[in-house]
């Protein structure tokens, strides 16, 4: 099968095996749970997946923020990029709950139902201490905390910062770890919660439409409303939140590094301290390896990049968000191991031929019109 050149081919060929490792995760505790207890308590491939995609969007986002330029392109080209898979695979999901095919959790049905509506639409829900409709999701709020704060820094000039944003981030978790090991916002704090996530929806929207002070002050209370949800509402504690975002701010300095802002080694002190700090974050065996290992399989992919990389590898990146989103839907359905993966290949490249790409592409023409909009002189 012939390669693809393309230059951002090595993060499609890192984001495949990641969705494939997370779907693995959670089909062997599925269909081979003893044999698979025995991988887990050495190494949480789930875990080594998402850290995975964690380095990819420290590495691209930021890159994606400053090649547009315009915040308001850039929210634009994120809505586009998630909301559309992310509603079908949500209306997906209720839809196999009402057919009895799909469990859905049942602290769904005692929360507020427009609270429940926001934290998932929002992708804050596990921030915000709301169930999500699909348990993969809580990524996605690790995700929006960390646009938020890129946003956040973008907007006051301060992007070039990343390594050292990591590395306090890092040290910060060790100290909030031990202080905050549990979620603040969480059980029936129903108000905070929806303030909070109506908070973060109008800076986004003001930082994507004002301009001058308005827009800088609201890129900043983003900023700040993105780590406070982290510190105080992270489901899995302080910790190992702070550690998610300090892992994404590591692959931004990596960014850097190769384009001449920051020096080598101080990209890599920020990912050794981030590493160091981060490894102990849970008492869980699988998790150490898990971290280094995603590590090394980002260094190796990135020592890699001017390689070109066979098509079907490249290929299973482009389709890896609906992989990862919608393989907990087909699990439930499917009868064994090897009939889950034989479907989930095609079908996630249904969804993307005919729901992810279509909408990128809008979101695309959307982001280059409101971008020529604000360049001085614009209509």
């Amino acid at each position: 099968m012939a390669p693809i050149p393309s230059r951002l081919a090595w993060l499609d060929a890192l984001r495949g095996p990641a969705a494939l490792a997370v779907a693995l995760h959670h089909s062997g505790w599925t269909f081979i749970p003893d044999l698979w207890a025995e991988v887990d308590g050495r190494i949480d491939v789930g875990t080594w997946g998402v850290f995975v995609f964690f380095l990819v969007s420290g590495y691209i986002i930021p890159a994606s923020l400053e090649r547009r330029g315009d915040l308001r392109a850039f929210w634009i080209g994120r809505a586009f990029r998630l909301l559309p898979l992310l509603l079908a695979a949500l209306g997906l999901a209720l839809l196999l709950a009402y057919a009895g095919a799909f469990a859905l959790h049942p602290g769904l049905s005692v929360r507020p139902l427009p609270l429940v509506v926001l934290g998932n639409v929002t992708m804050l829900q596990e921030l915000l201490g709301v169930p999500a409709v699909i348990d993969v999701m809580w990524t996605l709020s690790y995700e929006m905390a960390f646009y938020l704060l890129a946003v956040g820094l973008f907007a006051t000039g301060r992007a070039h910062r990343s390594a050292t944003t990591a590395i306090v981030l890092a040290l910060s978790a060790v100290l909030l770890g031990l202080l905050l090991p549990g979620p603040v916002i969480g059980g029936r704090a129903d108000l905070v919660a929806a303030l909070l996530g109506v908070a973060v929806v109008a800076v986004v929207v003001v930082s994507a439409r004002a301009g001058g002070g308005a827009r800088t002050a609201a890129a900043v209370a983003g900023a700040l409303l993105g780590l406070a949800l982290v510190i105080l509402g992270s489901r899995i504690g302080a910790w190992q939140g702070l550690i998610i975002l300090a892992m994404m701010f590591a692959g931004t300095a990596v960014y850097r590094a190769e384009q001449g802002t920051i020096r080598w080694r101080t990209a890599v002190a920020s990912v050794l301290t981030v590493l160091a700090c981060g490894v102990l974050a849970k008492d869980d065996p699988g998790w150490a390896p898990a971290l280094l290992l995603a590590a090394g399989f980002f260094a190796a992919g990135f020592a890699l990049r001017r390689r070109s990389f066979p098509r079907w590898l490249a290929h299973l990146g482009v389709i890896s968000f609906s992989l990862y989103l919608l393989h907990p839907l087909l699990l439930r359905i499917s009868p064994n191991l090897p009939l889950f993966f034989l479907a989930l290949i095609p079908l996630c490249y249904l969804t993307h031929r005919l729901l992810e790409a279509p909408a990128q592409r809008l979101g695309r023409r959307l982001a280059r019109s409101s971008a020529r909009e604000s360049a001085p002189g614009g209509s």
